[in-house]
């Protein structure tokens, strides 16, 4: 039996296969269902708005000859959204294949249920007759734009700002925990200056913290201006209308999005490469956070802990694989191949229209997927790691090397003071460190050489490779 022939359909994309439980709550708002439901909210909104207006005008419609929707016409027209399942996906998939256009299915789905709206309001309303108000003087793209920006927003807000906002806040919480614990840093993969690992983990809350900042503050554009953004189809149906107004209204108070003033037949998309670009800026500083995870691991600093029943190889049965951050790796690697070619390609249309971008945007969820796989997948392995502190402590009692830069660095300090003796610091720790081996008495017995002052001379004596960390701790509590 083929496996395409299997029903329901097998998922191809691992986001709706094995990780569909991590994925499923984008669903929501960046499936093709949710994109025709909130299709259908732009339509049914719109309808309002041209039946109804606006700015306290009261029950005056924008349009000659269309009667004011009652409050329960308005309850029926926002329900068919609202109670768009299973059986409506279905019948709208039936009315695509007729008309081979999503936007003109969305229509003619809305129109059937206008045919049947005396049936439950009733034989007074005139819903039937105003089927013409449905998609009035609006191209594809005035409602796909709205729809697109809606079911992004949502999903940023909703879904992912959450996710990422959870994990941030889980390394703010192990950098305060940690704020203190000493360990040897690599700078080049060579032992150098320690540092603490809660001012490690505060680095990259931080670095994540500002970039969750700019996506809170993106902007999300819409427009609804006609074939080619000119109105003109408004203005030679209604010319008195002030369309200008109408469409501001619609999109900012209706859709509360930004309304764009200017556009071809498309919305420009600048916006959407903005928030691509944030996020993957984002994806790109949780990579980092992945592969040095990943080399704490390999290096014990950080142990893992072994999940019951798991097996980490078929063959060595020893093993815990770090997959949790290789997943995360390779997510993330994914995630911002999505948006890098969602920023480049949607900001460019052939003069003011062409489809690229249709099937482009159909791609959204997949890059928002992998971005909310890789959020799991980091969670999951931070919480799955704790520090080794054996490996720790050996690490930086194996390395008063690195007390080198602070006694060239204090004599430096006293020769600016004027003190004797102290020429050509640098190269004489460099003299006595650089390739050998150093422990304590080393160190001591070089300093007690220096003439130092007596101070000078007992700080220094008293520093201990875990104790030379400056004020790390005290960094940790930046926001």
């Amino acid at each position: 039996m083929k496996l395409s022939e299997i029903e329901p359909a097998l998922a191809l994309s691992p986001l709706d296969g094995r990780y569909q439980s991590q994925t499923s709550p984008l669903t929501e708002y960046l499936s093709e269902a949710a994109l025709n439901r909130e299709r259908m909210r732009v339509e049914v909104e719109w309808m309002i708005l041209l039946a109804n207006g606006f700015d306290g005008n009261g029950l005056q419609a924008i349009i000659p000859g269309v009667t004011p929707f009652t409050e329960a016409e308005q309850r029926y027209l926002r329900s068919i959204p609202e109670a768009f399942g299973k059986d409506g996906i279905a019948e709208l998939k039936a009315i695509e294949e007729v008309t081979h256009h999503d936007v003109k299915a969305v229509e003619y789905y809305i129109d059937r249920r206008l045919d049947a709206a005396a049936e439950q309001l009733g034989t007074d309303t005139e819903l039937a007759r105003l089927k013409p108000l449905v998609h009035f003087a609006c191209t594809s793209e005035d409602i796909n734009n709205l729809s697109y920006a809606r079911c992004v927003k949502d999903a940023v807000q909703q879904i992912w700002l959450p996710a990422a906002q959870e994990l941030v806040d889980y390394i703010k919480d192990r950098a305060e925990e940690f704020k203190d614990l000493s360990m040897l840093s690599l700078t080049h993969g060579q032992p150098a200056t320690p540092t603490t690992l809660g001012k490690e983990l505060a680095v990259f809350a931080y670095r994540l913290g500002r970039q969750i900042k700019h996506i809170e503050l993106q902007e999300y554009l819409g427009k609804i201006n006609g074939a080619t953004g000119t109105f003109g189809a408004h203005v030679a149906a209604l010319p008195d209308v002030d369309w200008l107004a109408v469409s501001q209204e619609f999109v900012t108070n209706r859709m509360h999005l930004t309304w764009n003033p200017l556009t071809t037949q498309i919305e420009s998309h600048d916006w959407q490469a903005e928030l691509y670009g944030s996020i993957s800026h984002l994806n790109r500083i949780l990579h980092n956070l992945a592969t040095d995870s990943w080399m704490y691991i390999s290096r014990g600093v950080f142990a893992q802990t072994p999940v019951k029943g798991a097996t980490g190889s078929s063959t060595m049965p020893h093993k815990v694989n770090p997959i949790r951050f290789e997943n995360a790796e390779a997510n993330l690697e994914i995630s911002c191949s999505f948006f890098d070619t969602l920023g480049a390609t949607l900001t460019e249309t052939r003069w003011q229209r062409d489809l690229t971008d249709s099937t482009t945007q159909r791609n959204i969820g997949s890059a928002f997927g992998y971005a909310l796989l890789a959020l799991d997948n980091l969670l999951g392995g931070l919480k799955s790691v704790h520090p080794n502190h054996a490996v720790i402590q050996r690490e930086l009692q194996e390395n008063w090397e690195v007390l080198g830069e602070p006694i060239q660095t204090a004599m430096r300090a006293a020769a600016l003071e004027g003190r004797s003796g102290m020429d050509n610091p640098y190269e004489r720790v460099k003299e006595l460190m650089r390739g050998h081996a150093i422990d304590q008495e080393t160190v001591e017995s070089f300093i007690s050489t220096i003439d130092f002052d007596d101070e000078t001379s007992s700080r220094l004596k008293r520093l201990r490779p875990e104790s030379y960390v400056g004020i790390a701790g005290r960094l940790v509590n930046f926001d």
